[in-house]
């Protein structure tokens, strides 16, 4: 369920569904509500829930809130906040930028030329090669840790985020990955009120339409060309048919006409569309291993596997 965004609500859904005699999933429901033309909207929502009985539900929404949020401790201040998880994720932050610093020192001219010699092949090399962390550390990457992690802001889940992701999602989507950037304070009152009517044995999960397309990237079952067509305004119609197309073939998803001409002119059913894809490899349990400490406070982030 993509409802990520502004104030304004457009909520759509997207359920796979799998036919064990084809060994194929199908295209089940695609369904938008919105305010105007839904009297209520979360009846629609928790309806649709209802409808397909479903037990697993995949948002790109934070579910769960800032350290600050939960925290009792005496507060001495963001920069001495003695929290466990917030010392912790700064350990880890000064430890990469000390590393780093460690081998600019040890050889500073081998380091500037490696890591000129890195900004070219990252594409290649991280992206569409092969995951790894044994590059240098980027000057937009080292920018962002220096600017720290805010309790009140980032959850432990945006550092991990960062690691594995930072340069690919401002190189791809001119953004940087932090849990609530795009998220109003209505909205967030509303699905927390929403989420008292849902049924109490449905599993919550988020996740990251940017990171589904990097990690489809990383895979080759899309193309950057393809992913940089989403950002042209007279092409990215076409941008979202190419990987729809390529996701289809690839992952052996059926999607009837009907459906497919709105993925394609929506960019929000092609969010929700993205989502599905999650939570497949969630239900086939090809997820990408999340560490204990980015998922403190109980987050269930999930970042799909799409090793074929």
């Amino acid at each position: 369920m993509s409802l990520g965004g502004g104030k304004k609500e457009n909520v759509f859904f997207c359920l796979l569904d799998f036919y064990p005699e084809t060994q194929r999933w199908f295209l089940k429901s695609l369904k938008q509500v919105r305010d105007e033309d839904v009297g209520n909207s979360d009846l629609a929502i928790t309806g649709w829930v209802d409808e397909f009985d479903l037990k697993k539900l995949v948002l790109d929404f934070p579910l769960t809130m800032p350290t600050c949020e939960s925290c009792n401790l005496v507060c001495p201040g963001t920069e001495k906040c003695h929290h466990p998880d917030v010392v912790s994720v700064r350990g880890i932050i000064t430890s990469l930028l000390t590393e780093d610093q460690a081998i600019y020192l040890e050889n500073p001219k081998k380091y500037e030329s490696e890591r000129i010699a890195d900004d070219l092949v990252r594409h290649l090399r991280n992206v569409l090669v092969e995951k790894t962390d044994d590059h240098l550390l980027s000057k937009s990457f080292k920018r962002k840790l220096r600017k720290g992690f805010l309790p009140y802001w980032h959850r432990p889940l945006d550092l991990w985020v960062w690691c594995n992701y930072y340069d690919q999602i401002l190189d791809y989507f001119k953004l940087s990955f932090d849990s609530f950037a795009n998220v109003s304070n209505m909205l967030m009152l509303k699905f927390n009120y929403l989420k008292r009517h849902l049924p109490s044995d449905l599993d919550l999960y988020e996740s990251d339409g940017k990171i589904c397309l990097i990690e489809l990237l990383r895979e080759k079952i899309i193309s950057k060309n393809m992913v940089s067509l989403l950002f042209d305004i007279e092409q990215a119609a076409i941008g979202r048919l190419e990987i729809i197309k390529s996701v289809e073939k690839k992952m052996n998803i059926f999607i009837y006409e009907n459906d497919l001409e709105l993925l394609i002119k929506n960019p929000k059913a092609f969010d929700s569309f993205i989502l599905a894809l999650v939570g497949e490899r969630l239900i086939t349990r090809k997820i990408v291993k999340i560490p204990d400490w980015a998922l403190a406070q109980n987050v269930s982030f999930v970042v799909p596997d799409f090793s074929l």
